[in-house]
């Protein structure tokens, strides 16, 4: 009971935090990588964030859709950055080694980012992408840093996220826009290869230190 209710707590605590919203600012070199427990947008290169909403999709699944975002300032937004399932634990503050598992948890929901063979998306018929309340290795993602001079994983720095399962690359698709919903949003779908609509950069979030 006392750790499900910190835990209730430290997302209460995070929610409001996010909720005040953030100026322009210069990153400190603690907090300039990606760590166990961020919590983060990821924002296409295109300018839209990575989202998911208590809203299903009509066709494939029916699981919780993943979209990108254009618009500003929505909680909806935020992913919290967590170890891949079956890979080792790390601690709060670790800092993430390029070419690392980890899974993506969409913090108002708690459904891990996810993807399946055998789905297709609603527009490009690409792999679906969607949000999973449940755990299996269909949430686990590789971070591949495109500046290959970046060892960790970096803000503002781009990086691809691929598919551990079926080697698809995480895409957003600008010229396919949802009409209802959510209007206005982006499809987001797995890409068979690398392309540039697979480019991504940690933003906006809750960065941690690494520990002592």
């Amino acid at each position: 009971m006392r750790s499900l209710l910190a835990g209730v707590i430290f997302f209460g605590l995070i929610l409001h935090a996010l909720a005040v919203g953030q100026t322009a600012f210069v990153i400190e070199d603690e907090f300039k990588r990606v760590s166990c427990s961020s919590v983060i947008k990821l924002a296409h290169k295109t300018g839209c964030r990575l989202h998911s909403h208590a809203i299903t999709y009509g066709t494939g699944s029916g699981q919780q859709a993943v979209t990108c975002n254009p618009a500003a300032d929505n909680t909806d937004d935020y992913f919290w950055v967590q170890t891949g399932l079956g890979s080792p634990s790390c601690k709060r503050g670790q800092e993430i080694p390029c070419n690392s598992i980890v899974r993506l948890m969409h913090l108002n929901t708690k459904k891990y980012l996810h993807s399946h063979a055998g789905h297709a998306s609603p527009f490009t018929r690409n792999q679906e992408v969607s949000a999973f309340d449940g755990t299996d290795k269909g949430d686990n993602w590789k971070v591949i840093c495109v500046d290959k001079n970046d060892k960790f994983w970096t803000r503002e720095s781009p990086i691809r996220l691929v598919h551990e399962e079926t080697g698809k690359y995480l895409s957003a698709s600008p010229q396919h826009v949802y009409r209802v919903n959510p209007p206005g949003q982006v499809e987001v779908s797995g890409l068979g290869s690398a392309s540039s609509d697979d480019i991504w950069t940690a933003q906006e979030g809750i960065y941690f230190s690494a520990p002592e």
